[in-house]
């Protein structure tokens, strides 16, 4: 079970601060998981990230392995049409290296563009700030009944790529937690902890883009980092955006970020509505500067969480900005990515080192965050595994969801 942190006397002075001064705020709508958090993504699938992840490698803890999801919700039947990453956006690791809420190395990727055929892989380019910068192509999405190996590039200097269609890792009952949260949204009861028996994962059956890069822990630290790392991935277009005459579209200007990801829930669950859109827009210096601070104490607030937690979730999401933090000495071992969770009662994770140390692939969060948002006490959503198994090696995804061989009928979704 996750073991919340003692709450030190300037954070449950930060948490009650936040909680007076929020107590009149309105509680936002919430969703779920962060795909498609605010309107602005909703409308731009190429820079809708879902979820972000960094851990030590369970077969090789000398490598640690950042991963995110981007444009989700990709039925396997068109997943080569839909497959494709934008090649105007720039996808950015943020890596805290410092302890503070400011990002101190990045890892850039950007593709070309997909124009000759649909088997055409797109070609990334990986930029490490005071690392290597090269080229390595994506795994081709096919239509096949079986799912195309990934492939994998590794660099000389031992960092590994990879990028494709994957089925979508995230798990969790959408539909479950909405129809909880409502009576306290609305303001007309309580939480309903009852409406979390539908069990029903909403992301299963799909498919998902995925990036994945592994990094040898020593050039980690060769970059600035002690024991702590700290992720923030996000999705930046190009200021000025430009439709030219044969149909393509072409960017110029600054990087502006259009979304932002980092702890799971943070935004989609905890922001209201109006200040989604802002959210994902800033950083986590304005996190940990308090701009949104009072507006997620409100939420907790009206789902019954209380001081001790709010002060948890605090230094989780808010204190020093909404960074997944992970201690590079925790030793992460297990299969499909380390921690591989089991159903044995108060074992949320399968060990204790993973979310919020980091986040796993098979890692429980949203059960993670209900313990906490349930002032400690134990709380699912009773969707407790993926739809498919992960990888057991880099990059550790699942394989995607092809197309059914004729006279299948079951589609395997589960709203």
């Amino acid at each position: 079970m996750f073991r919340a942190r003692k709450r030190q006397t300037a954070l449950a002075a930060l948490a009650l601060t936040f909680a007076l001064a929020a107590a009149s705020a309105p509680a936002p709508h919430a969703t779920a998981a962060d795909h498609g958090d605010s309107p602005a993504v909703a409308n731009d699938q190429g820079g809708d990230i879902a979820d972000a992840y960094v851990f030590l490698d369970p077969n090789d803890n000398s490598r640690v392995v950042f991963a995110a999801t981007i444009h989700g919700f990709i039925v396997p039947n068109e997943m080569v049409n839909f497959g494709v990453f934008d090649e105007n956006i720039r996808y950015r690791f943020e890596i805290e290296t410092s302890g503070d809420a400011r990002p101190d190395r990045f890892i850039d990727v950007r593709f070309t563009q997909k124009n000759q055929s649909s088997s055409q892989a797109q070609i990334a380019t990986v930029t490490i700030t005071g690392g290597p910068t090269f080229t390595a192509p994506s795994t081709v999405p096919t239509l096949d009944p079986t799912a195309p190996a990934p492939v994998v590039t590794t660099h000389s200097s031992g960092v590994q790529f990879f990028a494709g269609v994957v089925d979508d890792p995230f798990n969790f009952d959408i539909t479950g937690f909405s129809r909880a949260a409502s009576p306290a949204r609305d303001g007309t009861g309580p939480f309903d902890r009852s409406q979390l028996s539908r069990g029903r994962d909403s992301f299963a059956g799909y498919n998902i883009l995925g990036i994945a890069v592994s990094l040898p822990v020593a050039l980690v630290r060769s970059l600035g980092a002690s024991n702590e790392i700290g992720l923030n991935f996000v999705a930046q277009r190009r200021s000025n955006q430009t439709v030219t005459r044969q149909g393509t579209v072409t960017g110029y200007g600054r990087w502006v970020t259009v979304d932002r990801m980092a702890t799971p829930a943070v935004n989609v669950a905890l922001v209201p509505f109006n200040r989604k859109n802002e959210f994902n827009a800033f950083t986590p210096l304005d996190d940990a500067n308090g701009r949104f601070a009072a507006d997620i104490v409100a939420t907790l607030r009206s789902l019954g969480t209380d001081d001790t937690s709010i002060g948890v979730l605090a230094t989780i999401a808010v204190q020093r900005g909404d960074y997944l933090r992970l201690n590079l000495n925790l030793p992460n071992t297990g299969r499909q990515g380390g921690g591989f969770r089991s159903d044995t009662p108060g074992d949320r994770n399968g060990d204790n080192v993973g979310f919020p140390n980091g986040r796993r692939l098979g890692d429980d969060v949203i059960d993670t965050i209900l313990f906490l948002v349930n002032n400690r006490q134990p709380l699912s959503d009773n969707v407790n595994q993926n739809d498919v198994p992960y990888r057991s090696t880099f990059p550790f995804f699942g394989a995607p969801h092809q197309p059914f061989a004729p006279g299948t009928t079951d589609d395997r979704t589960r709203n």
